[in-house]
């Protein structure tokens, strides 16, 4: 069993003290009134004695056959404790009451106290004959009318004991444990007279405590000790439970058994049957057995409550399991007896209807539930008894937190005769659930109506291709009803010669580990009532509904869109011959020098009708010297082809000037800068045969690349400038440099646009290396002829444009070989 215990086990353990609490109080009661009559009792002795100074009665002042007789103080202080504990050991204690009991309690310690201190200054204070002249001393030691020193303790400590039970702020065992002291102290007098012992009545050589008085101390010990039965060792010996009953047994044997055998020995060794010796060793043998047989005595209680307390551990351990269930279901949970009270409830129904469990056990529905709810709740209960079975039900509860919908299930609790005690009910709240349900009927509503409002054919099947639901488009394009087509293959929809490609389609995607929706519209077909075909184009998606599949199929008829795709396709071919021909026509060709060979590509991006900004020319300014130009136009489509037009024969003019390459770029620069947002790349050389040479200048445009005799391919290191139309005419423009570098006979110069080398996801560098690397293979031991020169065009496209038909910009590639010199003498 743990020490911390759940408010329901401690609610049903108070249960079980309160069942307790009857024999409790009456066993309180009756030690009250043992202790209001020893107290009486003791009073009445006190009072005896002092009517004996009064009347002079030696009777009622020293007991026959007893030596010591009670003084008058000690007589008034006896009567005054007995008066104190009296009204002590009331089970309610007025104030008043109170009051005069610590009053009459603090005479005894005062006569008590002052007696000690004559005792022990061996002065006189004048207090022992203030009441009545003693004559009864007996010896020249005795002081006249002063009590023994035994009997001024035992009354100082009554005094103590006295005044605490009558204080109720004091805890019980400070008034219990000095009436034990005052019981031992009476008992050693009685003790003393019972066996004979004169040792026992006094403190040494003085004088003896009186029998009256010591018999009056045992009364007054025990009204003390019992006076507030409830708490301190009292109340451990009046507990109404098993220890208490063991307890008082005890003790009863303590006080009875060892002075009864005590007497016997001493009353054998008396009439001679037996010495001192035997005597003490009869005693001893005699406490053994009656100990023994006490032992054994409780023992056997003890194992008895150990039995009842393990079966009482089992149940409250049962109880507790029980409860904990309860409390950790999150249902409303209640056991009600055959009257309507409730029995035991869980922490949700607490929640449900906002009150503590302390609150709900023992009341009827009525005295916790609204009027409402207890009227229905009382009726289900009495159907449910009357059907004899349990019974469930769904139903909307008004619930002070506003109304749910429950599920209420109500079963009776037998005996094993079969007849109910109890009534159990179990509300779940299924407010979410009765909610989620809704939704899903509105969802599913909703679902019907968006399938409905769909303008295309859309039918769902499962796994296999059968049709689990159609919308009534199906109608209009397959001339089929959508309940015949429910239960039927899908592929029943498609004209018989091209159902296996249809199929394979479908179950290709449905392998898909995670199939995304797709939409197909090539070469799928369907199948009219009528037997007629059409083109379609079907959207397919998917949905994993547990462990089965759907598959949502939109169709729709393309036979329109087939003949505008035709017709549309034939205008653009159409388009696209024009537009190259007008592109080849802005471009032209360049002339064919005889001491010059060159080799050109050009590609338009398919992405434009076969136009771009792209151009180079080649123009022949005298006998050794040749100009070469490349550009390209930012932008594509006609307005860069335009504008490339215009450029090309600008740069033509300018060229047949013969005016160096940098004034030509400046010229071309002005140009353009007239031309709205536009922006040029560009090239010019100027090569001379006779000193082998060539001057270049460049406009942001890429580098050329070179192949030399005897040397790897390699770029024309120049300055570049700034792209054409950069430059503003009203501000400093930055010039454009021209540099002169030697080109050797039988070389061979690469001029390109960015078409040729720039891709997504690569390093426009590494790509002009490989350019520089494949023309170095393409012509590696052959001449810079014509020929050689077109081979190497083809193979330097192939490496750097894959896919030709797949390119998305224009692309301009220009050969031009240097032939080497013919018997040291210059190229004609």
């Amino acid at each position: 069993m743990t020490e911390q215990r759940t408010p329901e086990l401690r609610d049903a353990l108070g249960a079980v003290q309160t069942a307790g609490l009857p024999y409790q109080q009456s066993a309180l009661g009756a030690a009250r009134a043992v202790a209001q009559g020893a107290a009486l009792a003791a009073a009445a002795l006190g009072a005896a004695g002092l009517f004996g100074w009064i009347l002079g009665s030696d009777v009622l002042r020293r007991a026959p056959g007893a030596d010591s007789t009670m003084t008058a103080n000690t007589a008034v202080a006896l009567l005054a404790l007995g008066v104190s504990l009296f009204l002590a050991a009331r089970a309610r204690v007025t104030r008043w009451a109170s009051a005069a009991a610590r009053a009459a309690a603090a005479l005894a310690p005062l006569i008590g106290g002052l007696t000690t201190v004559e005792y022990v200054t061996g002065s006189r204070l004048g207090i022992d004959e203030l009441l009545f002249r003693d004559d009864t001393a007996r010896l020249a030691a005795e002081v006249p009318g002063r009590m023994a020193p035994n009997t001024a303790s035992a009354l100082l400590i009554g005094g103590v004991a006295a005044w605490c039970a009558s204080t109720s702020r004091i805890p019980a065992w400070a008034s219990q444990v000095p009436g034990l002291a005052v019981l031992a102290l009476g008992m050693l007098r009685l003790y003393g007279f019972a066996y004979a012992v004169p040792e026992l009545e006094r403190f040494g050589a003085y004088k003896g405590m009186a029998l009256y008085t010591g018999l009056a101390l045992v009364l007054l010990g025990i009204a003390a000790f019992l006076a507030r039965p409830d708490g301190g060792p009292a109340g451990l010996l009046m507990n109404a439970g098993t220890t208490g009953a063991l307890g008082r047994r005890l003790f009863a044997t303590i006080l009875v058994v060892p002075p009864l055998l005590g007497r016997l020995v001493l009353a054998g060794e008396d009439a001679g049957l037996f010495g001192t010796r035997l005597g003490t060793a009869l005693l001893v043998c005699g406490h053994v057995v009656v100990f023994a047989v006490v032992i054994f005595a409780t023992l056997g209680v003890g194992r008895r409550i150990e039995v009842a307390h393990a079966r009482a551990e089992w149940q409250v351990r049962q109880n507790e399991l029980l409860q904990a269930f309860m409390d950790h279901t999150p249902a409303v949970v209640f056991i009600k007896d055959m009257d309507g009270r409730f029995l035991a409830v869980n922490t949700t129904f607490e929640k449900s209807l906002g009150l503590p469990r302390e609150q709900v056990l023992g009341r009827r529905d009525r005295d916790v539930m609204p009027p409402d709810l207890a009227r229905r709740a009382r009726t289900a209960d009495h159907a449910m008894l009357v059907q004899g079975n349990p019974v469930q039900r769904e139903e909307i509860l008004p619930l002070p937190g506003g109304p749910r919908d429950t599920l209420t299930t109500l079963f009776p609790l037998s005996t094993a005769s079969g007849s109910p005690y109890a009534i159990c009910g179990v509300v779940t709240d299924i407010t979410e659930r009765v909610a989620a349900q809704r939704e899903v009927r509105r969802a599913d509503q909703r679902f019907h109506a968006l399938l409905e409002s769909a303008p295309d054919a859309t039918l769902i099947t499962d796994g296999h291709g059968t049709v689990v639901m159609a919308n009534a488009q199906v109608q209009r394009l397959f001339g089929q009803a959508p309940d015949d087509l429910v239960g039927a293959p899908v592929i029943d929809l498609v004209p018989v010669g091209r159902r296996r490609r249809h199929s394979a389609l479908l179950r290709a995607y449905l392998r898909q580990a995670d199939p995304k929706p797709i939409v197909l519209d090539q070469g799928l077909y369907g199948l009219h009532s009528d037997g007629g075909e059409f083109p379609v184009e079907v959207s397919v998606s998917s949905l994993q509904a547990g462990e089965e599949a759907l598959v949502f199929l939109s169709v729709r008829d393309i036979t329109e869109r087939r003949q505008a795709e035709a017709e549309r396709a034939e205008r653009y071919e159409e388009h696209r011959r024009i537009a190259y021909t007008l592109q080849h026509s802005l471009m032209g060709e360049p002339p064919r020098l005889p001491g010059l060979p060159s080799a050109h590509r050009y590609l338009a991006s398919v992405r434009d009708p076969g136009v771009g900004g792209d151009w180079f020319d080649i123009v022949p300014l005298d006998r050794n010297r040749t100009g070469i130009v490349v550009g390209d136009v930012m932008g594509r489509g006609l307005e860069a082809a335009a504008v490339m037009g215009q450029l090309r024969a600008a740069a033509h003019a300018l060229a047949r000037t013969d005016i160096p390459p940098s004034r030509l770029m400046a010229g071309l620069d002005a140009f353009v800068g007239d031309l709205a947002d536009q922006l040029v790349t560009c090239v010019y050389l100027v090569v001379d045969q006779s000193i082998h040479e060539v001057t270049l200048c460049s406009a942001g445009h890429l580098p050329v690349i070179a192949l030399s005799p005897g040397r790897a391919a390699y770029r024309l290191q120049t300055a570049v400038g700034v792209p054409l139309g950069v430059n503003d005419s009203c501000c400093d423009a930055v010039p454009f440099r021209q540099t002169r570098l030697p080109l050797p006979p039988g070389s061979t110069l690469a001029l390109y646009t960015d078409g040729l080398v720039e891709r997504p996801g690569t390093d426009i560098e590494e790509q002009i290396d490989i350019l520089a690397r494949t023309l170095d293979v393409a012509l590696k031991g052959l001449p810079a002829d014509a020929e050689s020169l077109d081979q190497a065009a083809d193979r330097l496209v192939g490496a750097l444009i894959p896919d030709t038909a797949a390119h998305d910009d224009d692309i301009t590639l220009l050969l031009v070989g240097l032939p080497e010199r013919q018997g040291g003498g210059s190229c004609a």
